[in-house]
């Protein structure tokens, strides 16, 4: 049994209850994303699903590793997270003056955030799933064509990455769904199968960014940059890999 197996059989075996979140229900259907189904032009197929409406936050994680202590950063596996996992934090159970509770939650892995999903009787959402939710704006399911809308993605990557990250509390888009595209990048449960390259067999290579960027040309939606970026910073990771700007949110069926 693979890791992945093991560790969700564990999440939902021994988790305790999460406190009860909202998710927005997202109807599916067909999707043009700028990853084809086919690796040609294919659009995706995407059946409906239910996504927090918001990031999980500071306060929230802070709960769950408080219940689930072996996913605190002094007694987690190193297999299962890197060194700088929770490490903004001023202590294993403590957040801080300068972490703020309604703040996302950053520097957890993929394995974390799968745990913590798991928690509330979820998962993480898929590529498709995230983009499909994220293409939205306040009144529209797709917004990608908009500049306007691009341009706000865009200024938001602009920002420092050491800046402080905002409270959530942005204002919802057509689905209800908020702060989806800032202000922090998301895990995807299958971000590792993202990486689109003439020979992207090896995603341990050191070149692993130029096989990125060289396989972005061949993604649809060629001019939402803003979003290849996206996949490009996903593509990179390892599932144990923490960063300042990468939080999550959860998905079920």
């Amino acid at each position: 049994m693979c890791l992945r197996h093991v560790l969700a059989w564990i999440g939902m075996a021994l988790a305790l209850p999460a406190a009860a979140a909202d998710y927005a229900a997202l109807p599916g259907g067909q999707f043009a994303s700028v990853i084809p189904a086919d690796g040609k032009a294919a659009r995706a197929t995407i059946a409906p699903f239910r996504l927090r409406t918001e990031p999980v936050t500071n306060g929230e994680f802070l709960a769950f590793v408080k219940t689930h202590p072996r996913w605190r950063r002094d007694q987690v596996a190193s297999v299962l997270a890197d060194q700088r996992y929770l490490s903004h934090w001023a202590g294993p159970v403590e957040l801080g003056k300068d972490v703020l509770p309604r703040q996302p939650v950053t520097r957890v892995s993929w394995f974390a955030a799968q745990a913590y999903c798991a928690s509330e009787g979820a998962r993480l959402p898929s590529w498709y799933e995230w983009e499909y939710a994220a293409a939205a704006d306040a009144t529209r399911r797709d917004a990608r064509k908009d500049p306007a809308w691009r341009e706000d993605l865009l200024a938001w990557y602009s920002r420092p990455s050491s800046a402080p990250l905002p409270v959530i509390g942005g204002r919802p888009n057509v689905y209800g769904v908020r702060d989806i595209v800032h202000p922090v990048w998301e895990w995807a449960d299958d971000f590792n199968a993202l990486l689109v390259a003439s020979d992207s067999r090896d995603q341990n290579d050191p070149d692993v960014l130029k096989f990125c960027g060289a396989g972005a040309v061949s993604l649809q939606e060629k001019e939402n940059y803003a979003v290849l970026m996206r996949v490009a910073m996903l593509s990179a990771l390892k599932a144990a890999d923490t960063t300042n700007n990468v939080g999550f949110r959860c998905a079920k069926p």
